[in-house]
Protein backbone atom coordinates (compact mmCIF):
# COMPACT_ATOMS: atom_id res chain seq x y z
CA UNK A 1 0.00 0.00 0.00
CA UNK A 2 1.01 3.63 -0.31
CA UNK A 3 2.98 5.32 1.91
CA UNK A 4 0.80 7.99 2.10
CA UNK A 5 -1.76 6.05 3.94
CA UNK A 6 -3.00 7.63 7.01
CA UNK A 7 -4.74 5.32 9.76
CA UNK A 8 -7.17 7.76 11.82
CA UNK A 9 -8.78 7.49 15.48
CA UNK A 10 -12.00 8.93 16.49
CA UNK A 11 -12.59 9.55 19.91
CA UNK A 12 -15.96 8.62 21.66
CA UNK A 13 -16.96 12.67 23.01
CA UNK A 14 -15.82 13.68 18.81
CA UNK A 15 -17.66 10.99 17.85
CA UNK A 16 -20.70 12.14 19.03
CA UNK A 17 -20.74 14.74 16.98
CA UNK A 18 -20.08 13.39 13.95
CA UNK A 19 -21.43 16.53 11.61
CA UNK A 20 -18.61 18.58 12.50
CA UNK A 21 -16.46 15.18 12.21
CA UNK A 22 -17.75 14.68 8.56
CA UNK A 23 -16.54 18.77 7.95
CA UNK A 24 -13.37 19.03 9.64
CA UNK A 25 -11.71 15.68 9.77
CA UNK A 26 -13.27 13.34 7.01
CA UNK A 27 -14.25 15.73 4.23
CA UNK A 28 -12.04 18.59 5.15
CA UNK A 29 -10.59 18.34 1.49
CA UNK A 30 -13.15 16.51 -0.77
CA UNK A 31 -11.10 16.10 -3.16
CA UNK A 32 -8.28 13.74 -1.11
CA UNK A 33 -10.96 11.69 0.70
CA UNK A 34 -9.53 8.47 0.21
CA UNK A 35 -6.10 6.33 1.53
CA UNK A 36 -7.77 6.70 5.27
CA UNK A 37 -8.82 4.35 7.36
CA UNK A 38 -10.71 5.67 10.37
CA UNK A 39 -11.29 3.76 13.54
CA UNK A 40 -14.03 4.48 15.68
CA UNK A 41 -15.00 4.49 19.23
CA UNK A 42 -18.30 3.90 20.35
CA UNK A 43 -20.18 7.57 21.11
CA UNK A 44 -19.94 9.50 24.33
CA UNK A 45 -21.06 7.16 27.07
CA UNK A 46 -22.32 4.05 25.59
CA UNK A 47 -19.13 1.92 26.37
CA UNK A 48 -19.54 3.37 29.91
CA UNK A 49 -23.09 1.66 29.93
CA UNK A 50 -22.01 -1.16 28.27
CA UNK A 51 -19.23 -1.85 31.07
CA UNK A 52 -18.68 0.44 33.67
CA UNK A 53 -17.87 4.18 33.76
CA UNK A 54 -14.44 4.99 32.65
CA UNK A 55 -13.98 7.36 35.88
CA UNK A 56 -15.84 6.37 38.75
CA UNK A 57 -16.39 2.97 38.23
CA UNK A 58 -20.22 3.43 38.22
CA UNK A 59 -21.56 -0.20 37.19
CA UNK A 60 -22.82 -0.63 34.07
CA UNK A 61 -24.94 -3.87 31.90
CA UNK A 62 -21.66 -5.83 32.33
CA UNK A 63 -21.80 -6.20 35.89
CA UNK A 64 -25.55 -6.38 35.98
CA UNK A 65 -24.57 -9.67 34.44
CA UNK A 66 -22.11 -10.94 36.97
CA UNK A 67 -23.72 -9.98 39.66
CA UNK A 68 -26.98 -12.04 37.56
CA UNK A 69 -29.15 -9.16 38.13
CA UNK A 70 -32.10 -8.25 34.90
CA UNK A 71 -29.76 -7.32 32.26
CA UNK A 72 -31.82 -7.63 29.51
CA UNK A 73 -33.96 -5.18 30.53
CA UNK A 74 -30.77 -3.28 30.62
CA UNK A 75 -30.01 -4.09 27.39
CA UNK A 76 -32.94 -3.32 25.78
CA UNK A 77 -33.17 0.34 27.00
CA UNK A 78 -29.94 0.74 25.53
CA UNK A 79 -31.30 -0.36 22.70
CA UNK A 80 -33.47 2.22 23.24
CA UNK A 81 -30.54 4.51 23.87
CA UNK A 82 -28.81 3.53 20.23
CA UNK A 83 -31.90 3.96 18.66
CA UNK A 84 -32.77 7.60 19.69
CA UNK A 85 -29.21 8.22 18.62
CA UNK A 86 -29.21 7.05 15.24
CA UNK A 87 -32.12 9.95 15.02
CA UNK A 88 -30.37 12.45 15.72
CA UNK A 89 -27.71 12.02 12.61
CA UNK A 90 -30.54 11.80 10.36
CA UNK A 91 -29.59 15.31 9.25
CA UNK A 92 -26.10 14.29 8.48
CA UNK A 93 -27.27 11.70 6.26
CA UNK A 94 -28.17 8.33 8.62
CA UNK A 95 -30.39 6.00 7.10
CA UNK A 96 -32.43 5.06 10.44
CA UNK A 97 -34.45 2.79 9.40
CA UNK A 98 -31.07 0.44 8.47
CA UNK A 99 -29.40 1.91 11.83
CA UNK A 100 -32.14 0.48 13.88
CA UNK A 101 -32.52 -2.77 12.54
CA UNK A 102 -28.80 -2.92 12.63
CA UNK A 103 -28.38 -2.09 15.60
CA UNK A 104 -31.74 -3.70 17.14
CA UNK A 105 -30.41 -7.24 15.45
CA UNK A 106 -27.06 -7.17 17.35
CA UNK A 107 -28.74 -6.29 20.53
CA UNK A 108 -30.95 -9.35 20.11
CA UNK A 109 -28.38 -11.78 19.26
CA UNK A 110 -26.05 -10.14 22.58
CA UNK A 111 -29.09 -10.85 24.51
CA UNK A 112 -29.50 -14.57 23.41
CA UNK A 113 -25.37 -15.11 23.50
CA UNK A 114 -26.14 -13.51 27.79
CA UNK A 115 -28.56 -16.20 28.05
CA UNK A 116 -26.98 -19.18 27.12
CA UNK A 117 -23.82 -17.70 29.21
CA UNK A 118 -25.83 -17.20 32.56
CA UNK A 119 -27.12 -20.60 31.64
CA UNK A 120 -23.86 -22.16 31.62
CA UNK A 121 -22.60 -20.35 34.54
CA UNK A 122 -25.91 -21.80 36.44
CA UNK A 123 -24.80 -25.28 35.71
CA UNK A 124 -21.44 -25.12 37.43
CA UNK A 125 -19.16 -27.10 35.22
CA UNK A 126 -17.55 -24.09 33.53
CA UNK A 127 -14.81 -21.83 34.71
CA UNK A 128 -16.48 -18.45 35.54
CA UNK A 129 -13.90 -16.03 35.09
CA UNK A 130 -13.30 -17.30 31.65
CA UNK A 131 -17.33 -16.68 30.69
CA UNK A 132 -17.61 -13.42 32.73
CA UNK A 133 -14.32 -12.41 30.05
CA UNK A 134 -15.83 -13.49 26.60
CA UNK A 135 -19.28 -11.43 28.23
CA UNK A 136 -17.07 -8.74 28.50
CA UNK A 137 -15.44 -8.86 25.35
CA UNK A 138 -19.17 -9.67 23.83
CA UNK A 139 -20.62 -6.25 25.25
CA UNK A 140 -17.75 -3.84 24.64
CA UNK A 141 -18.09 -4.78 20.44
CA UNK A 142 -21.46 -3.71 20.67
CA UNK A 143 -20.96 0.51 20.69
CA UNK A 144 -17.95 0.46 18.12
CA UNK A 145 -20.06 -1.90 15.84
CA UNK A 146 -22.65 0.87 15.87
CA UNK A 147 -20.41 4.42 15.32
CA UNK A 148 -18.50 2.46 12.73
CA UNK A 149 -21.77 1.03 11.04
CA UNK A 150 -23.79 4.35 10.90
CA UNK A 151 -20.47 6.05 9.82
CA UNK A 152 -19.80 4.28 7.32
CA UNK A 153 -23.83 4.56 6.02
CA UNK A 154 -24.00 8.19 6.50
CA UNK A 155 -20.86 8.46 3.78
CA UNK A 156 -22.66 6.09 1.48
CA UNK A 157 -25.58 8.12 1.52
CA UNK A 158 -23.33 11.42 0.81
CA UNK A 159 -21.77 9.45 -2.36
CA UNK A 160 -19.18 8.20 -0.98
CA UNK A 161 -17.30 5.00 -1.82
CA UNK A 162 -17.26 3.71 1.84
CA UNK A 163 -16.34 0.54 3.49
CA UNK A 164 -17.84 -1.02 7.08
CA UNK A 165 -15.01 -2.54 8.43
CA UNK A 166 -16.49 -5.11 11.03
CA UNK A 167 -13.62 -6.31 12.94
CA UNK A 168 -15.86 -7.57 15.89
CA UNK A 169 -15.77 -10.94 14.25
CA UNK A 170 -19.86 -11.38 14.30
CA UNK A 171 -21.17 -14.52 14.24
CA UNK A 172 -17.53 -16.07 13.03
CA UNK A 173 -16.82 -18.80 14.60
CA UNK A 174 -13.44 -19.31 13.12
CA UNK A 175 -10.70 -19.04 15.89
CA UNK A 176 -8.33 -16.21 15.04
CA UNK A 177 -5.45 -13.69 16.77
CA UNK A 178 -6.12 -10.23 16.33
CA UNK A 179 -3.63 -9.79 14.14
CA UNK A 180 -4.85 -12.56 12.05
CA UNK A 181 -8.47 -11.10 12.11
CA UNK A 182 -7.14 -7.35 11.23
CA UNK A 183 -5.21 -8.95 8.05
CA UNK A 184 -8.24 -11.19 7.10
CA UNK A 185 -10.56 -8.22 7.30
CA UNK A 186 -8.40 -6.02 5.02
CA UNK A 187 -7.89 -8.47 2.34
CA UNK A 188 -9.16 -7.01 -0.98
CA UNK A 189 -9.91 -3.47 0.23
CA UNK A 190 -7.97 -0.72 -1.81
CA UNK A 191 -8.11 2.37 0.96
CA UNK A 192 -7.27 4.22 -2.29
CA UNK A 193 -10.28 3.45 -3.70
CA UNK A 194 -13.02 3.25 -0.47
CA UNK A 195 -12.94 5.14 3.29
CA UNK A 196 -12.58 2.08 5.59
CA UNK A 197 -14.48 2.58 8.81
CA UNK A 198 -13.01 0.39 11.23
CA UNK A 199 -14.90 -0.65 14.63
CA UNK A 200 -12.39 0.41 17.66
CA UNK A 201 -12.93 -3.36 18.89
CA UNK A 202 -11.17 -6.39 16.99
CA UNK A 203 -12.40 -10.03 18.47
CA UNK A 204 -9.20 -12.49 18.71
CA UNK A 205 -8.34 -15.18 20.95
CA UNK A 206 -5.98 -13.81 23.18
CA UNK A 207 -9.09 -11.20 23.95
CA UNK A 208 -7.86 -7.85 23.45
CA UNK A 209 -10.29 -6.81 26.73
CA UNK A 210 -8.13 -8.98 28.93
CA UNK A 211 -5.01 -7.59 27.97
CA UNK A 212 -5.85 -3.87 27.10
CA UNK A 213 -9.21 -3.52 28.73
CA UNK A 214 -10.45 -0.04 27.99
CA UNK A 215 -7.16 0.76 25.83
CA UNK A 216 -8.40 -1.60 23.38
CA UNK A 217 -9.78 0.88 20.58
CA UNK A 218 -6.30 2.82 20.36
CA UNK A 219 -4.21 -0.86 20.01
CA UNK A 220 -6.85 -1.53 17.29
CA UNK A 221 -5.82 1.55 15.60
CA UNK A 222 -2.10 1.00 15.95
CA UNK A 223 -2.33 -2.32 15.09
CA UNK A 224 -3.65 -1.53 11.62
CA UNK A 225 -1.50 1.37 11.62
CA UNK A 226 1.63 -1.35 11.98
CA UNK A 227 0.00 -3.76 9.29
CA UNK A 228 -0.93 -1.31 6.70
CA UNK A 229 2.39 0.52 7.19
CA UNK A 230 0.30 3.77 7.13
CA UNK A 231 2.63 6.96 6.70
CA UNK A 232 1.07 8.54 10.03
CA UNK A 233 -1.29 7.58 12.87
CA UNK A 234 -3.89 10.44 13.63
CA UNK A 235 -5.69 10.76 16.76
CA UNK A 236 -8.65 13.16 17.05
CA UNK A 237 -10.03 14.50 20.08
CA UNK A 238 -12.68 17.26 21.23
CA UNK A 239 -9.36 19.10 22.60
CA UNK A 240 -5.63 19.47 22.23
CA UNK A 241 -2.37 18.12 23.77
CA UNK A 242 -1.86 21.62 25.64
CA UNK A 243 1.18 22.94 27.92
CA UNK A 244 -1.64 22.60 30.85
CA UNK A 245 -5.12 21.78 31.62
CA UNK A 246 -7.03 24.48 30.25
CA UNK A 247 -9.97 24.34 33.02
CA UNK A 248 -7.10 24.50 35.56
CA UNK A 249 -4.35 27.09 34.19
CA UNK A 250 -7.75 28.91 32.17
CA UNK A 251 -7.61 28.43 28.51
CA UNK A 252 -5.88 32.18 27.49
CA UNK A 253 -3.19 30.82 29.55
CA UNK A 254 -2.19 27.11 28.12
CA UNK A 255 -0.72 26.66 24.31
CA UNK A 256 -0.97 23.62 22.44
CA UNK A 257 2.24 21.43 21.66
CA UNK A 258 3.10 21.39 18.64
CA UNK A 259 6.14 18.79 18.72
CA UNK A 260 7.30 16.21 21.05
CA UNK A 261 8.24 12.27 21.37
CA UNK A 262 7.23 9.35 22.33
CA UNK A 263 9.06 9.49 25.49
CA UNK A 264 7.00 12.79 26.43
CA UNK A 265 4.11 11.22 25.27
CA UNK A 266 5.05 7.87 27.93
CA UNK A 267 5.48 10.23 30.87
CA UNK A 268 2.24 11.86 30.14
CA UNK A 269 0.33 8.38 30.11
CA UNK A 270 2.16 7.63 33.72
CA UNK A 271 0.22 10.00 35.64
CA UNK A 272 -3.34 9.38 33.52
CA UNK A 273 -2.96 12.55 30.88
CA UNK A 274 -2.74 9.90 28.32
CA UNK A 275 -2.55 11.07 24.36
CA UNK A 276 -2.19 7.63 23.14
CA UNK A 277 -2.24 4.26 25.57
CA UNK A 278 1.63 3.11 25.92
CA UNK A 279 0.63 -0.17 24.41
CA UNK A 280 -0.22 1.52 21.73
CA UNK A 281 2.23 3.98 20.98
CA UNK A 282 4.90 1.39 21.68
CA UNK A 283 4.35 -0.81 18.76
CA UNK A 284 4.18 2.89 16.33
CA UNK A 285 7.51 4.10 17.71
CA UNK A 286 8.81 1.13 16.90
CA UNK A 287 7.51 0.94 13.18
CA UNK A 288 8.91 4.52 12.76
CA UNK A 289 5.61 5.85 12.33
CA UNK A 290 4.46 9.43 14.02
CA UNK A 291 1.68 10.39 15.91
CA UNK A 292 -0.59 12.94 15.06
CA UNK A 293 -2.58 14.25 18.01
CA UNK A 294 -5.41 16.55 16.87
CA UNK A 295 -8.37 18.80 17.93
CA UNK A 296 -11.28 17.67 15.89
CA UNK A 297 -13.10 21.04 16.19
CA UNK A 298 -10.10 23.13 15.35
CA UNK A 299 -9.15 21.58 11.74
CA UNK A 300 -7.55 24.66 11.13
CA UNK A 301 -4.38 23.57 13.61
CA UNK A 302 -1.54 21.13 12.69
CA UNK A 303 -2.04 19.26 16.02
CA UNK A 304 0.48 17.61 18.26
CA UNK A 305 3.11 15.56 16.02
CA UNK A 306 5.09 13.02 18.29
CA UNK A 307 7.98 11.15 16.43
CA UNK A 308 10.97 9.32 17.94
CA UNK A 309 14.19 11.39 17.78
CA UNK A 310 12.41 15.04 18.07
CA UNK A 311 14.14 17.34 20.86
CA UNK A 312 13.01 20.54 21.03
CA UNK A 313 15.65 23.10 19.98
CA UNK A 314 15.29 25.23 23.38
CA UNK A 315 15.84 24.79 26.78
CA UNK A 316 11.59 24.29 27.72
CA UNK A 317 8.82 22.78 29.34
CA UNK A 318 6.43 21.63 27.18
CA UNK A 319 3.88 20.70 29.41
CA UNK A 320 2.44 20.88 33.62
CA UNK A 321 0.40 18.06 34.52
CA UNK A 322 -0.57 15.64 37.85
CA UNK A 323 -2.92 13.42 39.59
CA UNK A 324 -4.88 14.08 42.58
CA UNK A 325 -5.50 10.88 42.65
CA UNK A 326 -2.36 8.71 44.20
CA UNK A 327 -1.26 7.56 47.83
CA UNK A 328 2.11 7.46 49.06
CA UNK A 329 2.82 3.87 50.67
CA UNK A 330 5.73 4.17 53.62
CA UNK A 331 7.87 1.61 54.29
CA UNK A 332 9.42 2.54 57.17
CA UNK A 333 12.13 0.14 58.17
CA UNK A 334 15.36 -0.27 60.37
CA UNK A 335 16.78 -2.98 59.13
CA UNK A 336 16.67 -1.73 55.61
CA UNK A 337 20.02 0.13 55.82
CA UNK A 338 22.95 -1.46 53.96
CA UNK A 339 20.68 -4.31 52.72
CA UNK A 340 21.31 -5.77 49.17
CA UNK A 341 18.01 -6.18 47.72
CA UNK A 342 15.64 -5.27 50.56
CA UNK A 343 12.99 -3.11 47.86
CA UNK A 344 12.65 -6.71 45.91
CA UNK A 345 10.43 -7.75 48.80
CA UNK A 346 8.74 -4.58 48.05
CA UNK A 347 8.08 -5.18 44.59
CA UNK A 348 6.99 -8.93 44.98
CA UNK A 349 3.99 -7.68 46.76
CA UNK A 350 3.42 -4.86 44.78
CA UNK A 351 3.70 -7.55 41.53
CA UNK A 352 1.26 -10.36 43.23
CA UNK A 353 -1.32 -7.64 43.73
CA UNK A 354 -0.78 -6.30 40.29
CA UNK A 355 0.50 -2.92 41.04
CA UNK A 356 2.44 -0.78 39.45
CA UNK A 357 3.82 2.26 40.76
CA UNK A 358 4.32 5.71 39.82
CA UNK A 359 7.39 6.63 41.55
CA UNK A 360 9.74 5.63 44.42
CA UNK A 361 11.82 7.78 46.72
CA UNK A 362 14.11 5.99 49.12
CA UNK A 363 16.45 7.19 51.56
CA UNK A 364 18.26 4.59 54.62
CA UNK A 365 15.55 2.89 56.22
CA UNK A 366 12.48 4.26 54.35
CA UNK A 367 10.41 3.63 50.95
CA UNK A 368 8.03 5.44 49.50
CA UNK A 369 6.31 4.29 46.83
CA UNK A 370 3.61 6.16 44.81
CA UNK A 371 0.59 4.22 43.05
CA UNK A 372 -2.91 5.03 41.97
CA UNK A 373 -5.41 5.33 45.10
CA UNK A 374 -7.64 2.39 43.32
CA UNK A 375 -4.44 0.44 43.89
CA UNK A 376 -4.03 1.14 47.67
CA UNK A 377 -6.19 -1.66 48.47
CA UNK A 378 -6.61 -2.95 52.27
CA UNK A 379 -5.38 -6.35 51.43
CA UNK A 380 -1.90 -4.70 50.00
CA UNK A 381 -1.33 -3.04 52.81
CA UNK A 382 -1.77 -6.21 55.15
CA UNK A 383 0.96 -8.07 52.90
CA UNK A 384 3.23 -5.21 53.34
CA UNK A 385 2.72 -4.93 57.33
CA UNK A 386 3.13 -8.90 57.70
CA UNK A 387 7.02 -8.42 56.20
CA UNK A 388 7.82 -4.55 57.68
CA UNK A 389 8.15 -2.27 60.48
CA UNK A 390 5.57 0.39 60.06
CA UNK A 391 3.64 0.53 56.80
CA UNK A 392 1.54 3.84 56.39
CA UNK A 393 -0.49 5.12 53.61
CA UNK A 394 -1.24 8.81 52.86
CA UNK A 395 -3.12 10.00 50.19
CA UNK A 396 -1.66 12.73 48.28
CA UNK A 397 -1.16 14.49 44.71
CA UNK A 398 1.73 14.33 42.09
CA UNK A 399 2.28 17.35 39.50
CA UNK A 400 5.03 17.12 36.96
CA UNK A 401 7.09 19.23 34.46
CA UNK A 402 7.53 17.21 31.75
CA UNK A 403 9.54 17.72 28.01
CA UNK A 404 11.86 16.73 25.45
CA UNK A 405 14.69 19.36 26.60
CA UNK A 406 14.65 20.27 30.48
CA UNK A 407 17.93 18.94 31.30
CA UNK A 408 19.86 21.64 31.66
CA UNK A 409 21.14 23.32 35.14
CA UNK A 410 18.17 25.42 37.05
CA UNK A 411 14.61 24.23 35.71
CA UNK A 412 14.57 21.96 38.78
CA UNK A 413 15.91 24.99 40.62
CA UNK A 414 13.14 26.98 39.15
CA UNK A 415 10.38 24.64 40.14
CA UNK A 416 10.77 23.91 43.45
CA UNK A 417 11.45 28.07 43.92
CA UNK A 418 7.65 28.41 42.30
CA UNK A 419 6.25 25.82 44.60
CA UNK A 420 8.36 27.45 47.76
CA UNK A 421 7.02 30.99 46.73
CA UNK A 422 2.85 29.40 46.28
CA UNK A 423 3.53 27.82 50.12
CA UNK A 424 4.00 24.65 48.73
CA UNK A 425 5.63 21.71 50.70
CA UNK A 426 7.30 19.20 48.65
CA UNK A 427 6.84 15.73 50.40
CA UNK A 428 8.79 13.79 47.65
CA UNK A 429 10.46 14.87 44.24
CA UNK A 430 12.15 12.85 41.37
CA UNK A 431 13.87 12.82 38.27
CA UNK A 432 15.98 10.40 36.54
CA UNK A 433 18.95 11.62 34.60
CA UNK A 434 17.56 11.00 31.80
CA UNK A 435 15.80 14.39 32.68
CA UNK A 436 12.87 14.74 30.73
CA UNK A 437 10.35 14.56 33.99
CA UNK A 438 10.34 16.24 37.48
CA UNK A 439 7.93 14.75 39.65
CA UNK A 440 6.59 15.99 43.02
CA UNK A 441 4.48 14.42 45.42
CA UNK A 442 2.54 17.17 47.69
CA UNK A 443 -0.33 17.38 50.06
CA UNK A 444 -3.66 16.77 47.95
CA UNK A 445 -5.28 20.32 48.36
CA UNK A 446 -2.55 22.38 46.69
CA UNK A 447 -2.92 20.43 43.26
CA UNK A 448 -4.56 22.93 41.40
CA UNK A 449 -2.60 25.89 43.20
CA UNK A 450 0.84 23.69 42.08
CA UNK A 451 0.17 23.16 38.56
CA UNK A 452 -0.39 26.83 38.16
CA UNK A 453 2.76 27.82 40.38
CA UNK A 454 4.72 25.43 38.12
CA UNK A 455 3.15 26.56 34.70
CA UNK A 456 3.60 30.17 35.75
CA UNK A 457 6.99 29.57 36.39
CA UNK A 458 7.74 27.19 33.41
CA UNK A 459 5.55 27.42 30.83
CA UNK A 460 4.19 30.85 30.42
CA UNK A 461 5.93 32.96 27.58
CA UNK A 462 7.25 29.71 25.46
CA UNK A 463 4.35 29.91 22.92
Amino acid sequence: MSNHLRVEKIGGTTMSRFGEVLNNVILKDKNDVYNRIYVVSAYSGITNELLEHKKTGQPGIYQTFVHNKAYEPAMLNLQNKLCELNHSFKDVGLDTEKADEFICDRIAFTVNILKSMDNVLGSGYVNRTEVLLAARELLASIGEMHSAFNSTNILQNLGYDATFVDLSGWKDRKEKTIDQRITSSFEGLDPKKTICVATGYTKGTEGIMREFDRGYSEVTFSKIAVQLKAEEAVIHKEYHLCSGDPMIMGEENVHPICNTNFDVADQLADVGMEAIHPKASKPLEIAGISIRVMNAFDPSHQGSLMTKDYICPKLKTEVVTGSQKVTIVQIHDTRMVGEVGFDMKIMKVLEKHGVSYINKATNANTIDVIIDDKDCTEELVQDLKKLFEVVTTQEVAIVCAIGSNIAKPGILAKATKALADAHINILTVSQTSRQTNMQFTIYRDHFVLAQRALHDALCMGDE
